[in-house]
């Protein structure tokens, strides 16, 4: 029986190792669909809710595997769907293959069906690589090309296949003019800087008193080394979003997340420095940094257009983390004086206090920051954590804990709402043996996360550990605008744009198999996460949270205090709800027992 393109096509991913693709069906994308079934099973193909989460789904995967997340959709609305999700991996710097179809090569030009120019559509967030195929042998070189320019630029490639080419026989191409043969295969290079650059940037780092360190994704793989350079130097390490699982929290001088939703001994940490060394971030607030001239930079990154961006660095050192490290640490001397290092920790265990004091406030009902805070000593080894964009995100930053060996991610230069339930979803293809955490908003639910608990009910009897979690924060507002909307313009919350319907989020997991729990009272915050996670079955918490806990800033800035007072002066809604719970945030610490 001849082979036709797509059977062929299928087969080249396999080779490449291409083991999962997320997706939705479509005919523009049939011929690909009939030869995975063809293929037996040697490509899962997973099937999301949404184009849009499939393309979320492939990004989360490559986060956490390590590899290439692959996704697939048809041609118009199908492929259409995709951006958002791509955008994620593009800005995230992570390797994706998409594939969609098309329609046939002899109608496109012709207004038809569904017939968008999906070169110029995806060209911006594809634009190492987007090609359609117009031929079987061109096929060959567009996977080979496409899958090690994803890889070895760590971007989104595309391959549009137009339907009436995925039926075609398969042909290889001839050995003539104008082909191309092209081979499977990428091995990542070893990248390090020169000797006399690591020479300079050791000697910078030598004569700091006050070393600051911030990493980012890029550390991942370097944890040991991160550890290693900090004790040597006696540095503080603060965290950005990305690199939240770079370092254990039980290190005594991490600092913890940083930026608006950073802590306050990582503000400390920045402001009073004299030396700074980023390593693999492009954490994007300049304003949380040292200010220019205040400290001397070193910066790692593998990528040399995000070097000396944020900061203007002394030295900046182009390779990868772990290895560029190993090499530097010989050049690095120890410092004796550790009175910097004291101090660091000293901010840390202050915090610490604080942390646990806002989060056991009162609030009516339920305190959000005591929902993460209850998480965190109660998440099993190896646990991975998911999180969505809003105030949820407040809460994950700071109050939850990484150990060793956990993993944990979230949408970060696109810092999409939508992202935490599909990223937890491939969390569980990756790692079907690890518990996995979903912390997610009651607006990005409604937006798109509910459908894909969906995926969950389809799929989880599959895993090889049924800890799955999704952990609602039913407000009834899109909390984190809100309170951007009041504390940067000085605008009470607008209502019409703010507020959402209660939707019981537990009763509709309940109604397709999941177990579902509600919780209204803080003194059942424990117990809920201890229930769903000896559960037998993947569970969705509804936490009923107070909307009025604000979000507070490692530092509040003179314009932000003036604006929040200009929301108030205007008659906010929650405006009685707000200045209670703003004191007792701001107070917590000096509260009898937290209480009313």
């Amino acid at each position: 029986m001849p082979t036709t393109v797509s059977d062929y096509f299928v087969e080249r991913l396999y080779e490449w190792g291409v083991r999962r693709i997320y997706g939705y069906p479509g005919d523009g994308i049939n011929g690909v669909f009939g030869a995975l079934n063809r293929a037996n099973g040697k490509i899962r193909f997973i099937q999301a809710r949404h184009e849009e989460m499939a393309a979320f789904m492939a990004s989360a995967d490559a986060k956490f595997s390590g590899g290439l997340g692959v996704c697939l959709a048809t041609s118009g609305p199908g492929a259409a769907h995709l951006i958002t999700g791509l955008y994620d991996a593009r800005l995230d710097h992570m390797p994706v293959l998409a594939i969609v179809g098309q329609q046939a090569r002899t109608c496109l030009g012709g207004h038809y069906q569904q017939e968008l120019d999906l070169v110029s559509l995806f060209k911006d967030v594809s634009g190492a690589f987007v090609q359609q195929a117009s031929a079987p042998a061109q096929v060959r070189h567009l996977v080979d090309r496409g899958i090690r320019t994803a890889y070895g630029e760590r971007k989104v490639a595309t391959i549009i296949l137009p339907n009436d080419l995925q039926d075609v026989e398969y042909t290889e191409p001839q050995r003539a003019h104008g082909t191309l043969h092209s081979g499977i295969g990428y091995s990542r290079p070893k990248i390090v800087p020169y000797q006399q650059d690591l020479e300079l940037a050791a000697e910078a780092l030598n004569a700091g008193r006050k070393v600051a360190i911030l990493v980012g994704a890029g550390a991942l793989g370097a944890t040991e080394e991160v550890i290693q350079v900090a004790e040597k130097l006696g540095a503080g390490v603060a965290k950005a979003l990305l690199g939240k699982a770079v370092l254990p929290d039980d290190l005594p001088w991490v600092t913890g997340s940083i930026g608006l939703l950073g802590t306050e001994p990582s503000y400390k940490l920045m402001t009073q420095c004299d030396t700074l060394l980023m390593i693999g971030s492009g954490f994007p607030y300049s304003e949380f940094l040292p200010e220019e001239g205040q400290a001397r930079g070193v910066q790692i990154d593998i990528k040399a257009d995000m070097l000396s961006l944020r900061y203007p660095m002394e030295v900046s050192l182009q390779g990868d983390a772990a290895e560029t490290l190993r090499l530097l640490l010989p050049l690095l001397t120890e410092k004796t004086d550790r009175s910097w290092r004291r101090d660091v920790e000293a901010w840390r265990g202050d915090w610490e206090t604080t942390l646990e004091s806002r989060a056991m406030v009162a609030a009516d009902p339920i305190n959000p920051q005591r929902v993460v805070f209850e998480l965190s000593p109660r998440l099993p080894d190896r646990a991975v954590v998911t999180c969505d964009s809003g105030s949820c995100a407040n809460w994950y930053a700071r109050d939850l804990k990484i150990r060793r060996d956990m993993l944990c991610s979230l949408s970060g230069g696109l810092a999409s709402m939508g992202a935490a339930v599909p990223y937890a979803i491939a969390a569980k293809f990756a790692h079907p043996d690890r518990p996995v955490v979903a912390l997610v908003g009651d607006g990005a639910m409604q937006m798109n996360n509910m459908a894909e608990l969906i995926t969950v009910a389809k799929y989880w009897q599959e895993w090889d550990n049924s800890q799955w979690i999704c952990a609602v924060f039913n407000n009834e507002d899109l909390n984190q605008v809100t309170w951007e909307q009041r504390v940067m313009q000085g605008d009470p919350k607008f209502e019409a744009s703010q507020n959402i319907p209660s939707v019981p989020y537990h009763r509709f997991a309940e109604s397709i198999g999941l177990k579902g729990i509600y919780v209204d009272r803080e003194d059942a915050v424990a117990a809920a996460w201890e229930e769903a996670l000896a559960a037998d079955r993947p569970v969705v918490i509804e936490f009923k949270t107070d909307p009025d806990v604000p979000p507070l800033p490692p530092h509040i800035k003179l314009e932000q205090a003036q604006a929040y007072a200009k929301a108030l002066l205007q008659g906010d809604p929650n405006q009685r709800g707000i200045i209670k719970q703003s004191a007792k945030q701001v107070l917590s610490r000096f509260l009898p027992g937290n209480s009313e």
